[in-house]
């Protein structure tokens, strides 16, 4: 694979050119007083919808989206119905879940809408569900929050709190067809872990637009895994700040990108707390013609988190021509007081050597390819600490497989 990458001894040079396959855009690094990564949203962040214009698609954070294929939610013509998704929550005993209205002091705290899409789900959604596990509480089952779609259209907010030295594991997986934007909280109370997994296995014609937001508290620690397989467009935005010095956040990605498919992943760590951690790593592969993967990778170190130590991948493995990846990772630094900063981006065909190497002792060319793909992916499996739904992720990815190396 070609890979571009910077780290603060490579003098903060512009990322390197275009990779073998596909379109990659690379990203660059930038010192500054005032933050590009903030001044590239077309508005402030706000909880009003009217607060943002309807995108056209020329936006630097609209530009790689496909809204003729949003069904309406940027513009305003998308409405709710009763058909739109149902939400099931099954917890361990002592975790408390709510259904609460709009007036909850806890909807909105771990993060302001970005897009007018989040916008419009915070100002439309009529009930939002929060599950909260108390303080020191130990849970050695993880939470499921199963969201089915039902063919409609919702909008909906669901709020994760961990008290203070509480750890869990939630896994919120989504199936079924439907229109659905969201935002989606995680408030982390000082000393607490949480990972959560969100796997997104929608049909072929769901269309799904999330904001994800953490507020990590002190010396917490909080796992993201995200995977994503179905839908016809799946665009999520995770982001993270800190609420105390200490914290950990680790954001790992899997996606599986087929023909026609459109999945954008654009992430934003806002280090704004001195000495706190950040580590991003997500990979993709992509088979057919007009597959799309997106993924966009912001880190912001502001003046006043010095001690900060942060590192970002993405990695895009191409199976087919006619496949298409947007790679843009991006690092901006108002502090010389750091451990470390860098990222990397790559993306790739099959290593020829690879392959090379595996059939030199008898394993058949298509076993070989899968065994590669395999590989690439068994890292990040391997973080999601849930063994029913490691096993079901490596099915579905076979699955996949058959399709382009069989």
């Amino acid at each position: 694979m070609a890979e571009a990458q910077n780290s603060p001894t490579s003098g903060f040079a512009p990322v390197g050119g275009p990779p073998p396959v596909g379109s990659t855009t690379a990203g660059s690094i930038a010192v500054a007083a005032e933050s590009t990564v903030v001044s590239r949203m077309s508005a402030p962040p706000s909880f009003d919808v009217a607060d943002f214009p309807v995108p056209h698609g020329r936006e630097e954070e609209w530009r790689f989206t496909p809204l003729e294929r949003l069904r309406g939610l940027h513009d305003g013509t998308a409405t709710a119905n009763g058909d739109g998704v149902k939400v099931d929550v099954q917890a361990p005993e002592g975790v408390t879940v709510e259904t609460v209205g709009r007036d909850d002091a806890r909807l909105g705290k771990a993060g302001t809408p970005v897009d007018r899409v989040a916008a419009q789900a915070y100002s439309a959604f009529e009930k939002a569900s929060v599950v909260t596990v108390p303080k020191e509480t130990v849970l050695t089952e993880p939470i499921r929050i199963a969201v089915h779609g039902r063919g409609g259209t919702a909008f909906g907010h669901q709020v994760i709190e961990l008290g203070a030295f509480a750890e869990a594991v939630v896994v919120i997986d989504h199936t079924g067809d439907a229109v659905l934007a969201a935002n989606v909280d995680y408030l982390l109370g000082d000393g607490a872990k949480l990972t959560v997994v969100s796997v997104q296995d929608w049909d072929d014609k769901a269309v799904h637009i999330a904001q994800h937001n953490a507020l990590i508290g002190r010396d917490a620690a909080f796992k993201s895994v995200v995977v994503t397989f179905g839908g016809d467009v799946v665009r999520l935005h995770p982001r993270v700040e800190y609420a105390g010095p200490g914290g950990e956040a680790e954001l790992f990605g899997l996606y599986f990108t087929d023909s026609g498919q459109h999945q954008e992943h654009r992430l934003l760590v806002t280090h704004n707390t001195p000495h706190c951690k950040s580590n991003v790593v997500y990979k993709g592969a992509l088979q057919g013609d007009d597959a799309h993967a997106v993924w966009i990778g912001d880190v912001l170190i502001e003046a006043k988190a010095e001690g900060t130590d942060t590192y970002e991948m993405n990695r895009n493995l191409v199976l087919t021509d006619g496949a298409r990846v947007d790679s843009v990772p991006n690092l901006e630094i108002e502090t010389g007081e750091i451990v470390g900063a860098g990222h990397a981006s790559a993306t790739g065909r099959f290593d020829d050597e690879q392959l090379f190497y595996l059939m030199a002792r008898g394993i058949p060319e298509h076993e070989a390819r899968r065994l590669v793909v395999r590989g690439f992916f068994a890292e990040l499996v391997q973080q999601i600490g849930v063994a029913d739904i490691e096993e079901r992720l490596l099915a579905k990815i076979e699955e996949e497989l058959e399709a382009s190396v069989a």
